[in-house]
């Protein structure tokens, strides 16, 4: 019995000191941890991350600094972790490799959804395809093209790639270019133009419309014409110029040239 109570008050003068700092440490940490979380989760707020991400994050950032907590907890105990820690490497590292794209993918999609490249509404052209954005996932992207077909993007190459968003902005700048023949007015074209531009309430009156001689082509005298547009007006505004100037120069006596070639026979 003395032989125990002596091996007892041992391990206590051994142990006990250990115990009582890692259990402050426990403690302590834990609350840190709830500290840093509430803080996390207003700045999640602040910079407004999609909602349905944030308790995600706030979870994977908990997590991973309790695992650290316990680890730490426990080499102050004095038990050894170098073992215990190489196997959790080595699990990961298996894991890692076998689900590398679709981690990939995953990081893509909280990058996206931190920040905001694209949201969902926007109209975007990537890898390829053009379609607005109809639902940001974790892993994919879905694009509703104007032939309402929906395509598929995995949110990595979204992430690492460039891509073209057409709504960030609220307005927009079409151009055009209209030819007429060689000998027409060029200022009767354009007081023509001019005057389209100005009955279409859609097209701003600041930024001012440009239209000015872009090119003197093989068979037609191109013009320059540019407008700034709302973007929800931009393709009507765009397809409508067409169909009017079209009407206009026919009206006006404005040529449209097409391309020709004049072919000479000599005979010997």
């Amino acid at each position: 019995m003395e032989n125990y109570q002596e091996n007892a008050i041992e391990l206590l003068m051994t142990y006990g000191p250990r115990l009582i700092g890692a259990l402050i440490v426990l403690i302590v940490g834990l609350q840190l941890i709830n500290w840093f979380s509430r803080w996390f989760r207003s700045l999640l707020e602040k910079r407004a991350v999609d909602p349905s991400l944030q308790p995600f994050l706030r979870s994977l950032v908990s997590m991973l600094f309790k695992v650290l907590l316990v680890i730490s907890v426990m080499g102050m105990v004095g038990i050894q972790m170098t073992s215990f820690i190489a196997i959790l490497a080595a699990a990961g590292l298996a894991i890692g490799l076998a689900l590398s794209g679709t981690l990939q993918n995953f990081a893509g999609g909280v990058i996206i959804l931190m920040f905001k490249p694209y949201k969902v509404g926007d109209f975007i052209t990537a890898q390829g395809y053009s379609g607005t954005v109809e639902e940001i996932q974790i892993f994919v992207t879905m694009l509703k093209t104007p032939q309402n077909v929906v395509i598929i993007i995995p949110n990595s190459a979204l992430a690492t790639n460039s891509l073209t968003n057409f709504s960030v902005k609220p307005i927009r700048r079409a151009d055009w270019s209209f030819g007429i023949a060689y000998g027409d007015s060029y200022d009767k074209a354009k007081e023509v133009l001019l005057k389209i531009l100005q009955e279409d309430e859609r097209v701003l009156k600041d930024p001012a419309p440009f239209i000015a001689l872009g090119e003197l082509a093989d068979s037609s005298v191109n013009i320059t014409v540019r407008a700034w547009a709302n973007s929800a007006d931009f393709w009507g505004v765009f397809f409508d110029m067409n169909e009017k100037v079209y009407k206009a120069f026919a009206k006006e006596g404005i040529n449209i040239p097409f391309p020709q070639m004049d072919v000479h026979i000599q005979k010997q």
